[in-house]
Order: structure tokens, then sequence, then C-alpha cells
């Protein structure tokens, strides 16, 4: 292993997610599957691919080092791509051209057998610049090139119709669209006000509850769902870059803890022109308050929209999240139809992919069975036990989707009447997949690292290439369950450390354990190669997954309900303690914890309330006032500030910095616009009131996640160094 080159490789590889396949198209038809890599493993340049008969193509990338192809879409038959670089607008065409074939800047007809000539707009110009844009290596057979669409202004997230004749497109908060050809561009929606956008998601959206989509096409390509967004009312912030007083700042709308939301509505626009506004309820009639709780019956979120065969339907969720609705609306203009209503007492969580619709119009909604979020499937029910995390589409009548039944597995399954639920990913890991008529892509975390498999009617039928770099340092993880609740963990010991024949290991608990993601799962991540190397360091390093966190079951997830750091600080204590229990190894008396954003906060929380247990911690964009992080995922556990404050104080680390007695470092991006630097700032001010030292660095220029070279590696070389001399173990240096 190579300990000292792993900082270097792991900046450079930007968390060993270069060279990793992702956002998976697989055609109607099943014979052509495209998805996003870039070149190398240590090539920043996203590149568009395709696989078709049993090889991989490249279709797109871009001259620019730091454009590239981030996503994509594609009409229904997966012939025409859209995707922006640079902010303009690109298509290309799926088809293949035979080698000394037409011309490769010629466009094509969606029929692959037929061209056309150049379009008028096409310049000699723009020909050399889509030669050099596609950058297809010798050895790739070619296909369509990538032509530029002229449009009205910077684009964001282009989508072609269904039917591939047209591209919709937003700049500047307006809806465009645009024929495939280039031609014809027209101005479908306008922002009245400067707050305004269509078709764009808001903060929250984006953020928080996963939508980053604002308008979807309609079944046959004459109309778009679109999203209507204002957030004049939402409060603003800004972010400067203090390394630069000159340089104004960002103005950014940023809906915090109990202040106003953007409010979205929905309408209907038509490639003519016409508009109509989608009616959808305001308001959940009256319901009891829960005692000491906080009651707020409007339905300020959209959680997702779709448009198929069935219309256009909406998912929407109260303010206080205690309350969804699936809404089937008449894209007419007229009355909506209640598909689904779930309530909880403490909040409803979305299952990504619902609502779904089979061909034969069957619905599969989420179903709560007990303490297991399921799914129906017209009437038929998900088995027990079985925690559905993802729907991932259908083909014909069979669904698929993935699920657990153990929380460090996650495997891929389906559904069709008369072979009922199967499983059809084996091995112990993470899976999902992408489906299109009989093709599965089954992309897989296990132990052993990623792979993506090709599946035709069942049969495997080849591989996707990973490209990401093997980690300097081999993971070696023991996989256990502590503790009486039967904490799932994962404990790294040093590759060369043998227990009775050397002292006990100082121990770094390197947890997550927010809600919303899991670490400890039988799929190779970069934390475990992270965690491997302080191992490597003379570390016994300790991850745990505690309560909140996902796939044990919605009684684990709402445990911290009211108080998002006690109970699962409690299971950070209690794995520790189990786990030294069962290895003699781990020394109690030298205890350091390390994390960023949520673990960060978990970190600093550790040394602030258990001294006892933690000696030391590092802590990065750590949101320690809860008050000033946004509304949507704050309000989920603790409520509104002002009618709920007992769970911003206990859950904040502000009222609790006097309790600090031991080494604590805190590192923030100045540049963060997800946890704004005001929160370590605010914490380092009360630190400081109390008299308590502490450390603090700044990053100029970063935001919330730190990859560029010459920082992330030199940041895990200051942490490593500042964990040591906080612990009194030798550095590397003496």
């Amino acid at each position: 292993m190579d300990i000292n080159g792993f900082p270097r490789q792991f900046a450079r590889t930007r968390r060993f997610t270069l060279g990793t396949p992702r956002q998976f198209t697989v055609s109607a038809d099943g014979e052509r599957v495209l998805f996003l890599r870039s070149a190398t493993g240590t090539d920043a340049r996203g590149l568009l691919w395709m696989y078709e008969h049993g090889q991989e193509r490249l279709l797109a990338g871009h001259p620019s080092p730091s454009a590239g192809v981030t996503t994509y879409a594609t009409d229904r038959a997966a012939r025409v791509v859209a995707y922006a670089a640079d902010g303009e607008l690109w298509t290309v065409r799926t088809e293949s051209v035979p080698a000394g074939g037409p011309d490769h800047n010629q466009d094509h007809d969606r029929n692959p057998g037929r061209s056309r000539s150049r379009s008028q707009d096409q310049s000699p110009r723009r020909d050399q610049e889509s030669a050099e844009h596609r950058a297809a290596p010798e050895h790739s057979p070619t296909t369509g090139a990538p032509r530029r669409i002229p449009t009205a202004g910077p684009v964001t997230d282009p989508r072609p119709s269904p039917d591939g004749t047209l591209i919709a497109y937003v700049t500047g908060g307006a809806l465009h669209v645009v024929r495939a050809d280039g031609t014809g561009d027209r101005l479908l929606a306008a922002p009245e006000e400067p707050d305004v956008t269509y078709g764009l998601a808001d903060y929250c959206a984006r953020a928080s509850i996963g939508r980053s989509r604002g308008y979807w096409w309609s079944p046959d390509s004459d109309a778009l769902l679109v999203a209507r967004v204002d957030t004049s009312m939402v409060h603003r912030r800004y972010i400067a870059d203090a390394s630069d007083p000159e340089k104004p700042p960002v103005v950014i709308r940023y809906p915090a803890a109990g202040t106003p939301n953007a409010e979205t509505s929905l309408l209907v626009l038509t490639t003519g022109g016409g508009r109509t506004p989608v009616p959808l309820p305001r308001t959940v009639p009256a319901r009891p308050t829960p005692p000491g709780g906080w009651d707020a019956p409007a339905f300020e979120y959209l959680i997702s929209a779709s448009w198929d065969g069935a219309g256009p339907v909406a998912v929407l969720q109260t303010r206080d999240q205690r309350t969804v609705w699936v809404v089937a609306a008449d894209p007419a203009g007229g009355a909506y139809e209640v598909v689904s209503r779930t309530s909880d007492e403490s909040w409803v969580a979305s299952l990504t992919g619902t609502p779904l619709h089979t061909p034969a119009g069957v619905r599969v909604l989420p179903s709560v069975r007990g303490d297991v979020r399921g799914i129906r499937i017209g009437d038929t029910l998900s088995p027990d036990g079985l925690y559905v995390r993802e729907m991932l589409g259908a083909v014909g009548e069979r669904v698929f989707f993935t699920a657990s039944d153990e929380p460090t597995e996650v495997h891929v399954w389906s559904y069709e009447e008369g072979a009922g639920f199967v499983r059809l990913t084996e091995h112990a890991g993470v899976h999902t997949a992408a489906v299109g008529g009989g093709t599965l892509v089954v992309d897989s975390r296990t132990d052993d690292g990623q792979s993506v498999t090709v599946r035709r009617d069942g049969r495997p039928d080849g591989r996707i290439q990973v490209l990401t770099e093997k980690p300097l340092v081999t993971p070696a993880p023991v996989h256990l369950t502590l503790g009486a609740r039967e904490l799932r963990s994962r404990l790294h010991l040093p590759s060369w450390y043998r227990p009775g024949r050397q002292e006990r290991l100082p121990v770094l608990l390197s947890p997550y354990s927010g809600p919303g993601m899991q670490v400890v799962t039988r799929g190779r991540g970069w934390y475990t190669a992270v965690c491997q190397w302080y191992a490597e360091h003379g570390f016994a390093v300790l991850a745990t997954d505690g309560r909140g966190t996902p796939g044990r079951g919605i009684a684990w997830e709402h445990a911290i309900d009211g108080d998002r750091l006690g109970p699962v600080l409690d299971d950070q204590v209690d794995a520790l303690h189990a786990a030294a229990e069962r290895y003699e190894a781990l020394d109690l008396g030298r205890v350091a914890i390390r994390g960023w954003s949520y673990s960060g906060y978990l970190a600093a929380g550790a040394v602030l309330h258990r001294p006892d247990v933690f000696h030391a911690a590092f802590a990065g964009a750590t949101p320690a006032d809860r008050r000033l992080y946004d509304s949507y995922w704050e309000e989920r556990f603790l409520g509104h500030p002002d009618i709920q404050p007992k769970g911003y104080e206990r859950s904040s680390l502000l009222p609790h910095a006097h309790r600090l007695t031991r080494p604590l470092m805190l590192v923030h991006g100045l540049a963060d616009d997800n946890v704004a630097p005001a929160h370590t700032l605010r914490l380092s001010a009360a630190l400081l009131a109390a008299g308590r030292p502490h450390t603090v660095l700044p990053l100029s220029g970063t935001g919330h996640l730190v990859h560029r070279e010459n920082v992330a590696d030199r940041l895990l070389m200051l942490e490593l160094d500042f964990l040591k001399r906080a612990l009194a173990l030798p550095s590397d240096e003496s």
C-alpha cells in the first residue's frame, strides 16, 4: 500500500468518482444504453457514451476541460440526445454512421437510413467545432456528430420531446422550445417579475427533496407540464469571496427554517402558445395537531410530477410534511382527482420513482405496512419486511425496483403477475439498475468495487467499463452488528497490526449517520478507502450507521424526531463500547471522531456533550446552528423554530459551546451555499466568548464539497496531523 501517495490520488480522482459510469438510459427497444463517464480515472471532462451490440461508442465530449457533459436527456426512443455545455445547447443522434459514409458534420434524420444536407445556420466554423466537440477516439465506431443549436441565451436543462422533434430549454428563467434541427425557436413562458422562473426547481426541491426538474413533456409532444416558481418572498443570502474584496457577492434565495418558502404552481403550456393553470389542492382538511406539535396544512412542496398516458400527476406535501397527496390533474384545467393520501404524526417520506403507471394503467404507489415502506402494484402489496428504496420503471407490465431485507444491502427486484416478486441480484452489495425493452443494466457496488453488467432477456450480454482508479490503499473492513440495537458498523484495522503482539490502537470514529445516507453497506465507496488510509496510519477506524439512517424501518428513522443529535450520538458511543468489548485492540483512552457536513456536526457535538468518551474532533462544514439550515430538511425533524424552539436549542451546538474541554478543529469552505460559513463562524464566536480554545481553518473559494487538488489532499494531511497531535501520537515527521 502507498499511504503517502493516497491523499494526492484521492484529490486527483475527485474521491474516486472520475471514470465511473453513471446516469444510464436504456432505449425503449433495449438496443442502446446511454451513459456518462470521463475518459479516464483522472480526467474530469464528462463524456457521453453509448453501448450497443456489445461495444462502447463515444457520442459527445467538449473541447474545454472545464465543461464536459454533466447531464443529458433523450427522446422516447433514445435517438435524439440533448445536453448543455458551457451554457450552449448541443444535440447528437445515436444512429451509427458507416465508415466512409456521410460527412460527419451532417445532421441525420430520425430514420437511420436517411440524411439531409447541412442546415443554413451550420457554418464551416461550427463544422470544425462539432468535430472537436465529438473528439471520438480512433477505436470508436462513428456516430452522428454533436451539433450546436442556436438559443436565446445560456441554456439550463434541455429536454427533447418524446417524439424527438422539439427540444425544450430554460434560459433566464424563461421556457423555450426549438426544433431539433435548430430552427423555429419559440418562447412559451417568460418571467413576469425578476424573482419568477418557469421550468426550474426551487432551492428546497434541488437541495433537499431531490427534484431537479421543473417541466415535463406530454406523451404526444404537444404540451408541457411546467412549474412556475416565485421566490420573491424567500430571504436572500450573500456569499462573498473573502480573498477578493472587490468581487461582488453572489445572491441566492435561501429558505431557512421558519422563513417563507418559494411558491410553486403548475400550468400546462402547449407548443402552439396555449396556457392553462392546473388546479391543485391548497390545504389538507382539518386534522388534529400532535401534542406539542405544529400544524401547517398548506401544500407548499411539489415533491415530483410526471405526465404519461394517464395524464399529469403531481405529488404534493404539506409544509409540516405530515401529509402527502398524489393528485391526477386535468390538463384542460378541470377538476383534479386525489389518487392517494398518506399521513404520519412525524413526517411522510417520499419514494423516488412514484407514482408509476404501467402501459395497462396499473398504478404503483407507496404503501406503508407496519414499520416498513413498501409499494402497492394495483391491488398487490410488496412482501412483508421488504424495505423499498426506489422505483426504477416498468417494461410492459413488469415493474422494477430496488429494496432491502438487510440494511447493508440493496438489491434489484421485479414484479410481474404470475411470476410474483423476484430478486434479480445475488451478491451482497448495493445494486441499482436501468431498464428498457428486454435489457437490464445492473450497476453493482460490492466489497470488491463497482461493476456494470448488461443483461438482455435475462442473460449476460457484456459489461460497461469502470475506469475508476484503484485506491492505493486496499479497504479491508470487518462488518459488524453491535449492541442491543444491532447497530450496523464497519471496522478497519491496520494491515500490519497483529493483535496481542502490539500495543492497543487509538480509535477514530468516521461515521456519517445522518438521515438520507448510509456508509455502512456491503458496497465499497471512497469513504471505505479513506477509513483504511487512517487505519494504516495506526488507528482502529469505526463507522456506524445509527438511528435516523435509512433502510431499517420507519421507527428507526423517526427516532430523531425532535432531537437531531442525542440518539445518534448515543448510538456512536454504544457501538464504540460494543466493538471494544469484542476487539481488545481498541484503546478507549484515546478516541477521536471526524466528519463533514452532518457528521461534522456529529463530531463537534461529540466532544461538547461526551468529553468522557471523545478526546478530540475534526468537524468540517458543520451545520452548527439548526435555525440556519433549509426549511424542508430542518422542519422535518424539528418543526417550526418559533413554535417548537426546544428542539432547535437541544439540537444546535451554539448553546453548548461552553462545554468544550477537548481539542476541536473546525473547517469550512467560504463559498459553501449549502451549509453557510456562518454556521462555523457563529460556533467559533460562541467558543471564543466562553473562553474555549479551538482551531478554525477557512477554505477560500471552496464550496460544500472539497475536491480540488492541493486542497483536498492537503486538508486530509492536516486533519491527520491534528488528530495525532490531539491524541499525543507520534507524527509522521517525528
